[in-house]
């Protein structure tokens, strides 16, 4: 068998393991597009270079920055909660990224998968059990915790050093999270170009050779 360079791994969840992120995409351009399609076409480009932000946080942004004033509480609960419908049962049943779930299925006895994602924690708890990967994980964690947050605390809680820890993500927002927590990391890039040049990219879990020079000592 390769021999991993990592201890442990921590993946995003949408765009990274599972094809969910243009459902959520969507999503988006569906609570905002009684606003009109300007609205609609910043909300969707915000959302796909900032994916690993917390809805909470992308809501209050929106409308802050697209329609000029704050959310009231009963307001931003209910997009949530509308949020939540569109999203949680599609996201349960959405394909796998190329490969994830043969990658899984082969390492996760060898080292430690964790994942850090942007989806509140409970939501994402019922899918990953929807989805019958709990055994994967040694942690599932999510918002409202902010993914540098997360990193640290993994690190704490596995007793590793930060160079054998490793995120996978897909968002900008993944990479800051990283770089924060002073871990490696691999863009999994499947949109525009987001991630500073010398940045190690994968197309998917079966683009051979890139996850061969990203996560297995040569030889």
């Amino acid at each position: 068998m390769r021999l991993l360079k990592y201890r442990v791994i921590v993946f995003d969840f949408d765009g990274v393991l599972v094809e969910s992120a243009d459902i959520k995409t969507k999503a988006y351009a569906e609570l905002y597009k009684e606003y009109g399609p300007e609205v609609v076409e910043k909300v969707v480009q915000y959302d796909q270079r900032y994916g690993g932000i917390s809805r909470f946080e992308k809501i209050r942004y929106c409308h802050r920055e697209f329609l000029g004033r704050d959310p009231s509480h009963d307001e931003e609960v209910s997009l949530w909660e509308r949020f939540s419908e569109l999203v949680e049962k599609a996201v349960e049943q959405a394909p796998w990224v190329p490969g994830a779930d043969r990658f899984l299925n082969r390492y996760y006895r060898v080292t430690h998968f964790y994942i850090a994602s942007g989806t509140p924690e409970d939501e994402l708890s019922r899918i990953i059990s929807g989805r019958h990967l709990s055994h994967y994980f040694k942690g599932v964690y999510g918002a409202p915790k902010k993914k540098g947050e997360i990193i640290g605390s993994i690190l704490s809680e596995s007793e590793v050093r930060s160079d054998e820890m490793v995120m996978i993500g897909d968002s900008i927002t993944d990479y800051e999270g990283a770089m924060r927590a002073g871990i490696d990391f691999i863009g999994r890039e499947h949109r525009e170009a987001v991630f500073p040049k010398e940045v190690m990219r994968i197309k998917d879990f079966n683009d051979s050779l890139a996850i061969q020079m990203a996560l297995f000592y040569e030889g």
